[in-house]
């Protein structure tokens, strides 16, 4: 996570999950493997909660790296993997718009993302074992909120690994 200024200043993270029971009984979770490139930032404060480590402590802002085209980045060596899933019933296209929609969870919580340094893949999928059927829209937008609770938790819940610290290690 944070590799803009190479990957001893990363932080490390690991793998989060939420979920979320709507209104009409409808679970939506999400399932998330975050290894991005850039920052992990808590939506609702703006604050990094992971990403490049400065030496004096704190972090670096990745999309600040870039623009000052100090990157040590490596393409092809980051990526954030993730399913959302539901037990509604959903054609083939509503998970499909489902999986588009719950990238907007990617974008609340990672900065930048979707660069060229990332592979990031958002899965859906859906039982269909629901009593009620549920509107895509809905289902989609409970898929964002949920990915980005599962990416925040993916920075709360990792351990460090082979000297990379993790947030709760810092």
């Amino acid at each position: 996570m944070g590799k803009a200024l190479g990957f001893a200043a990363a932080t490390k993270t690991g793998l989060g999950s939420a979920s979320v029971r709507l209104g009409s009984g409808v679970v939506v979770a999400a399932l998330v493997a975050v290894n991005a490139f850039g920052d992990v930032v808590d939506p609702a404060s703006g604050a990094v909660l992971a990403g490049p480590r400065l030496p004096e402590g704190g972090f670096a802002r990745t999309t600040e790296i870039l623009l000052q085209s100090a990157s040590s980045a490596v393409p092809g060596s980051n990526t954030t993997l993730a399913v959302v899933a539901t037990d509604a019933r959903l054609t083939k296209a509503g998970a499909t718009k489902v999986a588009q929609m719950a990238h907007d969870g990617l974008a609340r919580t990672i900065d930048p993302v979707h660069t060229m340094f990332d592979g990031d893949t958002v899965f859906a999928l859906a039982t269909g074992t629901a009593a009620e059927s549920a509107d895509v829209s809905v289902v989609g937008s409970a898929a964002a909120g949920v990915l980005a609770a599962a990416v925040l938790a993916s920075v709360r819940a990792a351990t460090g690994l082979a000297g990379l610290p993790s947030v709760s290690e810092l």
